[in-house]
């Protein structure tokens, strides 16, 4: 069996949803997504054994978003357990001037640590040796030395790269192609939905009502 982890670049595979589902409004309901599923979608079960998911993101600064991305990262964790993991990053303010008549400074909050904890993990991964294969989801190309890295050091494991919805690299695709794009593969989406409600004895989480798309009849509501 060939040990597979997925590493999520959080803050690029969640715009892209966001930017894809601003075409087509069903795309919103896959905001609210069972990680293990999903994953689990791709492999050959068979032949696969998926060792972890491993999301890398950052609790946002406003509250509503804080609580909707808290809803589903402790929804996947309450499903699927010790196999999905959270590695926070932090967003620091970032000081920018206006380009427009007013040419003021304000502050606009930047995401950081999440390029340097995926790679950081990736690295780490190889060297205890608990993957023949990880999958890197996600359109950055920052990360191109990484996968540079482990291909040159560690050339008995694979690595793969997926695109988050209406995102690309050219940068990457000239070294690390085929890569799958993940805006082809809808039904996958739809089948990895979660309940609109996931709980158990002593926790509850529910599907943001700002996460509903409206365009196609979905799973029912029921409880996980």
């Amino acid at each position: 069996m060939k040990r597979v982890i997925f590493y999520f670049d959080g803050f690029n595979f969640y715009n892209g949803l966001k930017e894809k589902s601003s075409i087509e409004s069903i795309w919103k309901n896959y905001y609210w997504l069972d990680f293990i599923k999903f994953c689990d979608s791709f492999l050959d079960l068979s032949a696969h054994e998926l060792i972890a998911v491993k999301y890398f993101t950052a609790p946002p600064t406003n509250p509503e978003k804080r609580s909707r991305q808290s809803a589903l990262l402790n929804a996947n964790k309450l499903i699927n357990g010790d196999k999905f993991l959270v590695i926070n990053g932090i967003y620091q303010n970032k000081t920018i001037k206006c380009g427009a008549r007013c040419k003021e400074n304000f502050q606009h909050p930047e995401e950081k640590r999440t390029d340097v904890s995926i790679s950081t993990h990736m690295l780490i991964d190889c060297f205890k040796n608990i993957a023949d294969i990880q999958i890197l989801i996600s359109a950055d190309s920052d990360q191109i030395p990484t996968l540079d890295a482990i291909s040159t050091n560690f050339p008995s494991v694979k690595t793969k790269v997926y695109f988050p919805p209406e995102r690309s690299s050219a940068d990457i695709l000239r070294k690390y192609s085929p890569i799958v794009y993940l805006g082809n593969n809808e039904n996958k989406f739809l089948k990895s939905i979660m309940p609109n409600i996931v709980s158990n004895e002593i926790k509850t989480y529910t599907k943001p009502i700002s996460w509903v798309g409206n365009k196609k009849d979905l799973p029912k509501a029921s409880v996980y």
